[in-house]
Formats: structure tokens, C-alpha cells, sequence
């Protein structure tokens, strides 16, 4: 089944977004420019360095795109309700429409969302049940992304052995100190923003919670942990197999659990 995109027009979103794909871009053409090409070319690293920074940089890039675009979970306006699943539907005061429990009404998207975690502007989205896992693999690279592009940066100034400098009139190397200052600083900032946020996630995930739910404190059920979690996860991500959780390039199966999630029963 092909995941449906989903398209949120905010410029605020756009602008956030926008800011996001621009590090992206200046550490994937400054890094490898400035440190990854000129050591490799000398001998000082190994191509499996250049080609690890290409891959995470793919995989972060495609996880972003993927979670800005991707259906969060939104309802369609004539839900069918299978009768034995009423009891855990209730209506939208916002939109007046019929959802299932621990859905929430997103005000900037203007439509209800299937167990919405949060509206995040950095992808101009909503994370939804369907798209989550595309906001956690975005996490994830993303730290992996920064935590590399700092561990260059340091090196090239204190363990790599010095370039002989033969390209000296191009302009990156006439700015090298200038750049990587700018990327240290751009990664050190992305670094602590998302290890916090990714690890707010990874707690909900293992408490089965969402982040609006913790916010509101209405169930308090929910706030303990009733499932493993290897089955948490396994719903968010939708498959049982943990490779697979890494991979954004994969449409997601939702497991066949009820709308209302099983530890409402």
C-alpha cells in the first residue's frame, strides 16, 4: 500500500524547513570539500570514511523529506467505524467530526490526527501514527549527521596530519577557518536540540505516550508502561523486524491493532 502524501501549506513550516536543508547542504558540500576530499586524495583517510558521511547524509536528507510529505494519520471526513470499535470513538469539538481515542485536533493543519504526537515545524508536518517512525529515523541520522560532521572538524585541526594546501587560491580553502567554525557551531546547536528531543521520543515510545498526552496528563493509564517495548516500537515502526527500523526507504505496514490501541480495553 503506497503512503499518500501530504502536503501542509504553512510558511512558517516552509521557512523552518527551509533553515534545516540548508545545513544539510552546507555541511555536504563544505565538509567533504574542505576535509573528506583533500585527506583522502593524501592518504590521511580511508574512502570508507568519505562513503559512511555520504550515507548518513542521504539517509538523513530522505528521512526529511519523507516525514514532511507523509500522511501523519489524518481522518478522512465519513470514517467508517466498525460497531464493535464505537465505544472508543468520540467527537472532535473543533472539527466535529468523529475520531478515534488519542487522536488530537492539530489547529495549524486544521484536520484531526490518528495518535499525534506533536505539529513540528522543522518538517512542516504533523507526527502522526504514520509518519513517526520517519521522524525518529530523521532524529536519529540527523545526530549521527552532526556528531560526524564534529568529529571532522576536530580532527582536521588536531590529528589529521597538515594538507599541503596545493588548491590554496580556491576560495574554500582561503575561508577553511571561517567554514568550519560556522559548521561546528551549526552542529554543536542541531547536536543538543535533537539529543533532547530524540530522547523525549524514545521515552514516549517506551511508555506508550504520546508527547500531547504527557502535556495534558489525561490518562494516566496510559502513562505507565503495559507493553514491551519491542511491541511499541514495532507499531510505530510497522514491522517486527529491528533492521527495518533504520531503513526510510520502505512504506510502512501498520500492524492490526485497534483504533483505540489495546491498553484502552
Amino acid at each position: 500500500m503506497g503512503q499518500r502524501i501530504h502536503f501542509v501549506v504553512d510558511p512558517q513550516g516552509w521557512c523552518c524547513m527551509g533553515l534545516i536543508i540548508f545545513v544539510w547542504l552546507y555541511n555536504t558540500i563544505f565538509i567533504p570539500k574542505v576535509i573528506l576530499f583533500p585527506h583522502y586524495e593524501e592518504g590521511n583517510i580511508s574512502v570508507v570514511a568519505v562513503l559512511c558521511y555520504y550515507f548518513c547524509s542521504v539517509f538523513c536528507i530522505a528521512s526529511l523529506f519523507r516525514a514532511s510529505i507523509a500522511d501523519p494519520g489524518k481522518l478522512p471526513e465519513n470514517p467508517m467505524i466498525p460497531i464493535t470499535e464505537r465505544e472508543h470513538w468520540e467527537l472532535c469539538n473543533k472539527c466535529n467530526m468523529m475520531r478515534p481515542k488519542r487522536s488530537h485536533h492539530c489547529s495549524r493543519c486544521g484536520h484531526c490526527v490518528r495518535r499525534m504526537d506533536h505539529h513540528c515545524p522543522w518538517i512542516n508536518n504533523c507526527v502522526g501514527e504514520d509518519n513517526h517512525w520517519l521522524f525518529l529515523q530523521l532524529c536519529f541520522y540527523t545526530q549521527i549527521l552532526s556528531s560526524y560532521t564534529l568529529i571532522l572538524d576536530f580532527c582536521h585541526y588536531y590529528y589529521f596530519l597538515p594538507l599541503k594546501k596545493e588548491n590554496w587560491d580556491v576560495f574554500v580553502f582561503r575561508h577553511e577557518l571561517a567554514l568550519l567554525r560556522i559548521s561546528a557551531f551549526m552542529g554543536l546547536i542541531i547536536l543538543g536540540g535533537i539529543s533532547r528531543l530524540f530522547y523525549t521520543q524514545l521515552m514516549g515510545i517506551f511508555t506508550d505516550t504520546t508527547s500531547i498526552e504527557k502535556m495534558s496528563n489525561c490518562c494516566e493509564d496510559i502513562s505507565r508502561p503495559q507493553k514491551p517495548w519491542q511491541q511499541t516500537f514495532s507499531e510505530v515502526f510497522g514491522t517486527h523486524w529491528k533492521i527495518l527500523w533504520f531503513i526510510p526507504f520502505r512504506q510502512r505496514q501498520p500492524l492490526r491493532v485497534p483504533y483505540h490501541f489495546a491498553n484502552h480495553d
